[in-house]
C-alpha cells in the first residue's frame, strides 16, 4: 500500500504556492501524513531548487522538503495560468501561498475569488509579518523574526552577545504553525461548509512561543540578562561542557534527583547541595562557581568516555552530536527515518491542466 494513501490525511488535497523554507515545509508535513500536495510552480521554478547542497541538478535541501508530492508549472501573470489555477482550486481543500501581502489578489487570485470558486477551500497565506499591520510590507528572513520576538538576545552568552542557532527556528515554527492552523481551518470547514482565509506570520511564531521569557516580564520587569538564567547559561546543572578532546556534553540535571545523580556518577556529592531547586541563584556567584568545577572535571575526559560513564545514569546527559553523527545515531534509526540521500528527483513536472 502507498505510504500517503495510508496516511491520516489521504483524500486531502492541498495546493502549495509556497518557495524556499517555510511554506514547503510546512505542506512537507502534511504530505507526510498523507494529504497530496501538488507543488505549483511558476516557470522559472522554486529558486530553492538550486540553493543548498546537492550533486545533481536539484538540491538535496529542496528534495528533503518537497520528497512525495506532486509537481505543476503555471504562469500564473498570464491569464491562462490564473484560469488554471482557479480550476485546480475548485478541487482542492486547501492553498497555501507566500507571497507579500497582496500579491495574490494583484494576480486576481485573490480570497474573495478562490472562495467564489470553492466556498470550502482554506486559504493559507504565510508570510514575515502578516497580512495587516505595521510591517505587512517589509521583508525579512529568520534572523529578522528572532530578533525582533527578544529570542534571539537570549541566544547569546554571558558577553550578551547574540549567536545564530543552525537551526532557522523561526522558518520552523512558523511551519509549524501554518500545518496547525491549516488543519484547524479544515476541520471547521468540514463543519460548516466554509473554508477561511489564514494569516500566519513568521515573526509571530518564535514570539508567541517565547513564554517563559515573557512571563519573567510579566514577573519582574524584564527577562534574565543572556547566559545568566536558569535555561541559558546561568545554572551549572543546564548547560554545556567541554571536554578533554574539544568535543562537548550537553547537562540538563534541572531536576533535583537528575542533578543528585550526576554528582554522585562524578564522585562529588559536596555539589549535591548547589542546585537552583535548593536555593542557588542562576547567574550568582555560588552558580558561577560551581559551574567552573564542572568545567574542569569534564575537561579531564574526552566526550565519548563521558558519554559512556554518564548516559546509563539517568541524569539528562546527551553528547552533542554533529549533523552526520545524529544522522547514524541509533535513536533516530528506530524513531524516524533519516535516508541516506535523497537524490532521487522530484516527479516530473507535468503541463499545466
Amino acid at each position: 500500500m502507498d505510504a500517503h494513501a495510508a496516511g491520516p490525511l489521504a483524500g486531502l488535497r492541498i495546493l502549495d504556492l509556497t518557495r524556499f523554507l517555510p511554506g514547503p515545509l510546512a505542506t512537507q508535513q502534511l504530505a507526510d501524513l498523507g494529504a497530496e500536495v501538488t507543488k505549483v510552480e511558476e516557470p522559472a521554478g522554486d529558486p530553492a531548487r538550486r540553493m543548498g547542497p546537492g550533486r545533481g541538478p536539484v538540491s538535496e535541501v529542496f528534495l528533503a522538503i518537497h520528497h512525495g508530492k506532486r509537481f505543476a508549472t503555471l504562469d500564473l501573470k498570464a491569464a491562462q495560468g490564473r484560469d488554471a489555477l482557479l480550476a485546480m482550486a475548485r478541487n482542492a481543500d486547501a492553498l497555501v501561498e507566500g507571497f507579500r501581502p497582496g500579491t495574490m489578489a494583484k494576480r486576481g487570485l485573490g480570497w474573495e475569488t478562490l472562495h467564489a470558486a470553492n466556498p470550502r477551500l482554506v486559504l493559507c497565506s504565510i508570510s514575515g509579518y502578516g497580512q495587516s499591520g505595521p510591517w505587512a510590507r517589509r521583508a525579512g528572513h529568520d534572523i529578522n523574526y528572532l530578533a525582533l520576538s527578544g529570542a534571539l538576545h537570549q541566544n547569546a552568552g554571558r558577553d550578551g552577545m547574540p549567536v545564530l542557532p543552525g537551526l532557522p527556528v523561526a522558518d520552523a515554527l512558523g511551519a509549524q504553525a501554518a500545518a496547525t492552523a491549516l488543519l484547524a481551518a479544515l476541520i471547521e470547514a468540514g463543519r460548516t461548509g466554509r473554508g477561511r482565509h489564514v494569516d500566519v506570520a513568521l515573526a509571530d511564531a518564535p514570539f508567541a512561543q517565547h513564554v517563559l521569557a515573557q512571563a519573567e516580564v510579566r514577573a519582574d520587569g524584564r527577562a534574565e540578562a543572556p547566559g545568566h538564567g536558569l535555561l541559558t547559561g546561568g545554572a551549572p546543572c543546564y548547560g554545556v561542557y567541554r571536554c578533554a578532546d574539544g568535543r562537548h556534553l550537553a547537562v540538563g540535571a534541572l531536576e533535583f534527583k537528575f542533578w543528585t545523580a550526576l554528582c554522585e556518577a562524578l564522585r562529588r556529592p559536596d555539589l549535591a547541595a548547589c542546585h537552583w531547586s535548593q536555593g542557588m541563584a542562576p547567574g550568582g556567584a555560588d552558580s558561577l562557581r560551581v559551574r567552573g568545577e564542572l568545567e574542569r572535571i569534564f575537561l579531564s575526559r574526552d566526550m565519548d568516555a563521558w558519554a559512556a560513564l554518564l548516559e546509563p545514569c539517568d541524569c539528562c546527559i546527551t553528547p552533542v552530536l554533529r549533523m552526520e553523527e545524529a544522522m547514524a545515531h541509533p535513536y533516530h534509526a528506530a524513531r524516524v527515518r533519516v535516508p541516506a540521500s535523497v537524490s532521487s528527483p522530484p516527479r516530473p513536472m507535468p503541463p499545466a491542466p
